[in-house]
């Protein structure tokens, strides 16, 4: 694992080990809403998976991941969410919430493929979002605001509670 990602453990473990007692692990992908004080977890472990490679299908930064395969993968790790491995499935499940309405941790869905869903990234603020797209291979942040993304945006969803 390259040094940022075990930097990132790291201080997930610190910000996991402050609190009085761990959360009960949820049951299913449609349960109850993470709290939003999880939300810095879920940034800070998704930015130490940047440059990951990319894997059609890939569910683990050691083999690669894809778009929801990263999305999965975080959540998991993070919250302890079983999300299904499928971008319009985990829409369906998260909360709708406007564009202007994004936070931190919250879910972006676009249509690249032509059809509804089709790729998923984690936003981190400031209109930028950390996704595994296929093109250069590597887990990275892009822009919300660029022509590519801006175009193909679809919705905005939340797994937190309001």
């Amino acid at each position: 694992m390259r040094r940022s990602a075990w930097s990132a453990v790291a201080v997930a473990m610190m910000l996991s080990a402050c609190a009085v007692a761990p959360p009960a692990p949820p049951r299913g992908p449609a349960a109850a809403a993470a709290s939003r004080s999880k939300a810095a977890e879920v940034v800070l472990f998704s930015l130490g998976l940047i440059d990951s490679g990319y894997r059609f299908g890939g569910r683990n930064p050691e083999a690669g991941l894809d778009c929801s395969g990263l999305v999965t993968y975080v959540y998991g790790q993070t919250l302890r969410l079983a999300l299904p491995h499928d971008a319009a499935r985990i829409a369906r499940i998260a909360r709708p919430i406007g564009r202007e309405a994004l936070q931190p941790g919250d879910l972006v869905f676009f249509n690249t493929l032509d059809r509804p869903f089709s790729h998923v990234g984690i936003y981190l603020g400031d209109e930028r979002f950390i996704h595994a797209p296929s093109s250069r291979g590597r887990v990275r942040i892009d822009s919300l605001r660029s022509r590519y993304f801006a175009s193909r945006f679809e919705a905005a969803r939340s797994l937190f509670a309001d």
